[in-house]
């Protein structure tokens, strides 16, 4: 295998710094020369004002300058003037000294050497002021006209280098030359056991990277080296980690690149690239290819452009399928490629002969998610006690991307808190600050609005507290956080895939307490409900047109994913106005439920209201103290995970659950996995 000496990445050119000085000292350059041969250095005046000055006797020389234009020196004398002397110090101090002081002008030397001789008639020769005729180069024009073309050719240069990225020289010739780096094992030291929580996809991966290694325990019974492997799945899964570790552990060349690195503004460009990649990795085969967010040139052909016109990112599109499984194609080079996004990919790209296999890399469960923190948490300093169970049971829908991110954010925290090794208080403020923002300690509420916020997640939390399918709650708060935030409630969902309709429901309701309990306790409603509302008209629309649990509708699903939202509905408006009103109806009478519920419960309602002002965050052990047990007990994932251990936390205890999901509820709604409502 050949490797890159000295580990340095291919097309690793010169940054380009001394060219920019280079230009800008060029630049200065002609324009100080055109500044001095234009005689910067005398004041400007007239023929009128010089022949005054000569009939005074204050000129002591004249100098006429290529028969065009004329300098004057003035004498000692009239220098020590203080009309000189004000006109002169305009000019800097360049202009006071041994001359030339003034310039002008002149239309034609002849008559002005005519007038020069008329006006000294009489004066005796030794007393004459003489008529000096000089002959410069003109060096400022000279610039002006071909300095200054060189400077445009220069730049043009400079700037084609940039987009060719300072690759092999620079030349303009290699902008069609790929960007891709190639890595060695050597060079990248991420390995499968650095991947967890991806056990499905790292064994599909791992597949092929055993097949470089050993091709002959497949090929003895026929098989084919697969040509492409798609990772697909929601961003900060894993993907590109994955593809580290495959050019860790895999004995061959490894190039990798992005999708948007084959796209330029100059036509061809793209496909050029392509097809360089592909001859670079065919002098390397066996090897591996890896196109990272490969959506970016890989769209569905025909979408969104002009008939009849020239998409250079299709012919790039072109270029790739013919490259991956062509009529001359050959074997030896796998293409690696990530996206999050494969609903837009062209269906050429994703057949079989491809991208023969398509890995989906999910968010993890609770399982691969105490995996992921165990790995994150090897480099921390951590108390004896701390359990990755723990944790990732107050993590549910998290990626790895945003496990990695509570793990810095808590060894953070407690460095700021000047502490000598992380405990798991440190962990539930960072997941508190990763889910619901950073906390407001000196956001100003008036007592109204406080108590109306009170009194709102009050009615999360009651509303949610007597639903038999509502998750458990965790915690709530009226401590303004993130941006528009000013409270919010905290529940620990079960990780399940189905719902019924009866849980949707429920959710509903639930989401609604807040709007319900600003309405029986203070006869009015206010913007705090914005987030509630757009989450419950969300999962209303769903359970109507999407999952068919409503009675009218029927049956019928309008989700179509290939569906762009500038083409027609795929049913007619008539039955629009009667998805509408189904939905209208089904968040009335949800609505009325929970106001109903929420006023069976008032005196609870009050009650944690008023705790919530005393002491603005309340746990699920002062829910149980103040309005009793929960009459519908339902098991967490976390408790069915660790059925029969003794680790099981108690919810009740606010050092072990004071953090799970949330959704913010002022303004914007969180993805799935925060599941809680705030005002």
């Amino acid at each position: 295998m050949n490797q890159n000496k000295n580990n340095t990445p291919k097309n690793s050119g010169p940054k380009g710094g001394y060219q920019i000085w280079l230009l800008i000292t060029l630049i200065l350059v002609v324009l100080g020369l055109t500044w001095i041969n234009r005689g910067s250095t005398t004041l400007p005046t007239d023929e009128n004002h010089f022949w005054s000055m000569f009939q005074s006797g204050d000129v002591k020389e004249v100098t006429m300058v290529n028969r065009r234009y004329v300098e004057v020196t003035l004498t000692e004398e009239a220098l020590k003037k203080e009309k000189y002397k004000a006109q002169l110090e305009r000019t800097g101090p360049f202009g006071i000294g041994g001359g030339p002081h003034f310039g002008f002008e002149i239309v034609s030397a002849e008559n002005f050497q005519v007038k020069m001789e008329k006006s000294q008639d009489g004066v005796p020769l030794d007393k004459r002021i003489p008529l000096k005729v000089d002959t410069r180069e003109d060096i400022g024009n000279w610039f002006m006209s071909w300095g200054f073309i060189f400077i445009l050719l220069f730049g043009f240069w400079f700037l084609m280098r940039r987009m060719a990225g300072g690759g092999a020289g620079g030349q303009i010739f290699n902008i069609g030359k790929s960007r891709a780096t190639m890595f060695d094992a050597n060079r990248v030291k991420v390995t499968f056991s650095d991947v967890a929580g991806l056990d499905e996809a790292k064994e599909e991966v791992e597949e092929v990277v055993d097949f470089l290694k050993k091709p002959s325990k497949y090929t003895n019974l026929g098989g084919k080296i697969p040509k492409g492997v798609l990772l697909v799945g929601p961003p900060g899964t894993g993907k590109t980690l994955l593809a580290k570790a495959v050019a860790g552990e895999a004995s061959v060349p490894f190039f990798s690149l992005s999708g948007s690195d084959f796209v330029e503004m100059f036509v061809g460009v793209g496909a050029a690239r392509v097809r360089d990649l592909f001859k670079q990795a065919k002098e390397k085969a066996p090897c591996i290819i890896f196109i990272d967010e490969i959506d970016a040139i890989g769209r569905s052909r025909g979408k969104g452009s002009m008939p009849g016109s020239n998409d250079e990112r299709e012919n790039t599109l072109n270029s790739l399928l013919v490259e991956m499984d062509g009529f001359g194609t050959d074997s030896g080079v796998i293409i690696l490629a990530a996206t999050n996004r494969p609903d837009v990919l062209d269906s050429a790209l994703l057949r079989p002969g491809r991208f023969d296999r398509q890995i989906s890399v999910d968010k993890p469960d609770i399982v691969g998610r105490e995996q992921i923190f165990k790995v994150h948490l090897k480099p921390l300093k951590l108390a004896p006690d701390l359990k990755p169970k723990e944790l990732a049971a107050q993590t549910p829908g998290f990626a790895g991307a945003e496990i990695a991110n509570v793990c810095n954010e808590a060894a953070l925290i407690a460095a700021r808190n000047n502490k000598k090794e992380i405990d798991m208080a440190d962990f539930q403020a960072a997941i508190d600050r990763v889910i619901g923002g950073l906390e407001k300690k000196n956001k100003i509420i008036s007592p109204e609005e406080k108590e109306i916020v009170a009194y709102h997640e009050a009615g999360h939390a009651v509303a949610g507290w007597f639903l038999e399918h509502a998750d458990p709650l965790v915690k709530v708060s009226i401590v303004p956080r993130g941006i528009a935030a000013l409270g919010y409630a905290q529940y620990l969902p079960r990780e399940q895939y189905l719902h019924t309709t009866e849980q949707m429901i429920d959710e509903i309701c639930m989401t609604l307490g807040g709007r319900a309990a600003e309405d029986i306790i203070f006869g009015r409603i206010s913007t705090g409900a914005l987030s509630d509302l757009e989450r419950t008209t969300k999962m209303a629309y769903s359970m109507v047109s999407i999952y068919g649990m409503n009675a009218e509708i029927g049956n019928i699903s309008f989700y179509d994913p290939q569906r762009s939202e500038y083409s027609s509905r795929p049913y007619s408006e008539a039955t629009a106005e009667k998805i509408d009103e189904e939905v209208k109806k089904l968040i009335e009478k949800a609505y009325d439920r929970t106001k109903e519920l929420l006023n069976k419960h008032r005196t609870e309602l009050e009650t944690l209201a008023k705790e919530l002002l005393d002491k603005e965050i309340l746990y699920q052990n002062d829910l149980n103290r103040l309005i009793g047990e929960r009459p519908h007990g339902t098991k967490t994932t976390y408790q069915e995970y660790t059925q029969g251990h003794h680790d099981a936390p108690d919810l009740g205890k606010p050092t072990d659950t004071e953090n799970a999901d949330v959704v913010t509820g002022s303004g914007s709604t969180q993805p799935p996995k925060e599941k809680s409502e705030d005002q």
